[in-house]
């Protein structure tokens, strides 16, 4: 606890301490030199609000679209009687380890008119595969066969035994993959910086990194301008703390109210009959 744990509160307490004493080793369990300054500076960009918006609007409709998408195929999957049930499971393992590369992908999304659009971010990387493999092995092995036997019996069709049996009995590895695509789609920046080339709609770690990256070049450039570059630097690095708190805060206030799914849903869905 105390390895994973500590490096968090460090990057914490240093975002709110003067840089020099995090230089001279003097932060350690408190603040040093206690200033809001990298912080201050963060949210003095006018696009920090729009970019924390997308993100949230980018999660909210990425982790729904994601989850229904892992669902819809590994549910079918995990029926034995499925056919041609192998050829599918091997053409989706296949993409796990071969692609195209990042230029014929770039022309699939632009010959298909999702750039500049929210659903770039989507499409593309719509079913997790290490994910909907996952699922599929929670349904072939944690959901009673008799239940969705007897859900047959009494007329249930595939599609209402899917609604009725299968997803409220799988709400553990449902919070899982909530979890794991809520962290995906909060911290993609990359697939926003490819495809979505207006600044405004742009997500939150992208703006961060711009802001970050302007400020770097700023105090490379004072350099050459006598006692710049010292108090340029130093906002630069508060600037590399504060953004990673500001980045991080929204999953690490969420992350606690679905933890107490994360292990049983995992390690259910790990097994292996």
């Amino acid at each position: 606890m105390f390895l994973v744990a500590y490096p968090l509160y460090y990057v914490l307490i240093a975002s709110v301490s003067n840089p020099y004493d995090v230089y001279a080793g003097k932060t350690f369990l408190l603040p040093s030199g206690f200033t809001l300054d990298g912080y201050k500076a963060v949210f003095a960009d006018s696009s920090i609000v729009t970019g924390f918006l997308n993100s949230i609007k980018y999660t909210v409709i990425g982790t729904v679209f994601s989850v229904v998408m892992i669902y819809l195929t590994a549910y079918p999957l995990s029926v034995r009687n499925l056919p041609g049930r192998k050829f599918f499971s091997i053409f989706f393992i296949i993409t796990m380890y071969f692609g195209g590369g990042l230029m014929p992908t770039y022309l699939v999304v632009r010959d298909t008119g999702l750039i500049d659009t929210i659903w770039a971010m989507f499409l593309p990387g719509g079913v997790a595969v290490s994910n909907m493999i996952i699922v599929r092995n929670y349904f072939e092995h944690s959901i009673p066969k008799d239940m969705i036997e007897a859900a047959e019996i009494d007329g249930c069709s595939q599609w209402q035994t899917f609604i009725k049996v299968i997803v409220p009995l799988s709400k553990s590895i449902m919070a899982v993959m909530v979890v794991f695509s809520m962290v995906a789609y909060w911290n993609d920046w990359f697939t926003a910086l490819i495809y979505l080339p207006g600044k405004e709609n742009a997500p939150l770690p992208l703006i961060l990194r711009t802001i970050l990256i302007k400020s770097s070049a700023s105090a490379s450039q004072a350099g050459m301008i006598s006692g710049g570059y010292a108090e340029l630097s130093k906002l630069t690095e508060m600037l590399k703390f504060s953004s990673c708190i500001v980045a991080a805060l929204p999953m690490l206030i969420i992350y606690p109210f679905v933890q107490k799914y994360f292990e049983k849903g995992m390690m259910a869905g790990a097994v292996k009959g």
